[in-house]
């Protein structure tokens, strides 16, 4: 027991330091290259958290787990958005951008009303079975390609972003330096991430909590840690674009790439998940949209990240209820 306290805090120092150079080297290669905040959140920083979902998802595919694959990525990204995003917005309101409202949010918005239709086309249409196949794992993956080409192409820098000129960037550190940084953060974080889930679950089968229990709580919040640390140091370096890039990219990537690829691997039907799952994630995505016209406009503010907060408290209640 003793230590696995001492590797849980090793673990969470580690995803700590992970996100701080994470950041800055990511903003700094944002500034160098004239990209901005948000698509460098959205790439680099959204892909490289969720590390952590795309190999739980991958070997459950392998082993004809569809529930350890779908419940991680449905779970994860309930997490990041009701969960990340609130507690980011109550530390620093969160502008959000004409591109973000035009283009990042619909698209978030459509990917998971998509995967609720493919998981669910049986049921609606009475078509396939309820569950992701080769051709809807091709179609999702297709559709990544597509928008990830579109972002970088149509990617504009905006007032959002840092102020601090690309002469200033150059004067901070080199290209090597910020790839550096951002490839040793990204393995503290995935490193530390995966520590601190083995020892909290070691913890708590030694004090006898159930394995569901720590499979809703630790597991689903540990694969979720590095988006969490990386999106809290974010909000302290006022950089909220690359906090909301950091999100939408990942919540995309779990779906399009993670479970696109995972139904490549194996079939994945959506047996587990019920309505309250996938009504929770619906309004996960949409609740982006409406903190832009609802409230402070244009903006996720501290009001917004306290109804996110209220709603994945109330949805974790459900879930232990329903143990």
């Amino acid at each position: 027991m003793a230590l696995s306290i001492i590797l849980l805090i090793v673990g969470l120092a580690l995803v700590v330091v992970g996100a701080e150079y994470l950041v800055d080297g990511s903003s700094s290669l944002a500034r160098r290259f004239g990209m901005s905040e948000f698509i460098i959140g959205l790439t680099i920083v959204g892909m490289g958290t969720s590390a952590p979902e795309m190999v739980v998802s991958f070997i459950g595919a392998i082993e004809g787990n569809a529930d350890v694959s779908i419940g991680n990525v449905v779970g994860s990204n309930i997490f990041n958005t009701l969960l990340i995003l609130g507690l980011t917005a109550l530390i620093l309101p969160i502008g959000i951008t004409s591109a973000n409202l035009r283009r990042d949010i619909p698209v978030n918005i459509v990917v998971t009303l998509l995967l609720v239709v493919l998981g669910c086309k049986n049921k609606l249409f009475g078509a396939g079975f309820d569950g992701l196949g080769l051709v809807d794992g091709i179609v999702l993956l297709a559709i990544f390609v597509a928008y990830m080409w579109y972002s970088f192409v149509k990617d504009r820098p905006s007032s959002s972003d840092n102020p601090e000129s690309a002469e200033k960037a150059d004067k901070d550190r080199s290209v090597a330096i910020s790839l550096l940084m951002v490839a040793g953060g990204l393995a503290a974080l995935v490193f530390g991430g995966r520590m601190f889930v083995d020892n909290a679950s070691l913890i708590a089968t030694e004090i006898g909590v159930s394995q569901k229990f720590i499979a809703i709580t630790v597991l689903a919040g540990g694969t979720s840690l590095p988006e969490l640390a990386t999106c809290v140091v974010a909000a302290a370096k006022k950089k909220g674009q690359l906090a909301l890039g950091n999100i939408i990219g990942s919540n995309l990537f779990n779906i399009m790439l993670v479970l696109g690829g995972s139904a490549l691997i194996h079939p994945l039907p959506f047996t587990g998940m019920t309505a309250v799952d996938l009504g929770v994630l619906v309004f996960s995505a949409v609740i982006l949209l409406l903190s832009a016209w609802i409230g402070k406009r244009n903006k996720l503010d501290r009001v917004d990240g306290s109804v996110m907060l209220a709603v994945w408290l109330a949805y974790m209640t459900y879930l232990i209820i329903n143990l």
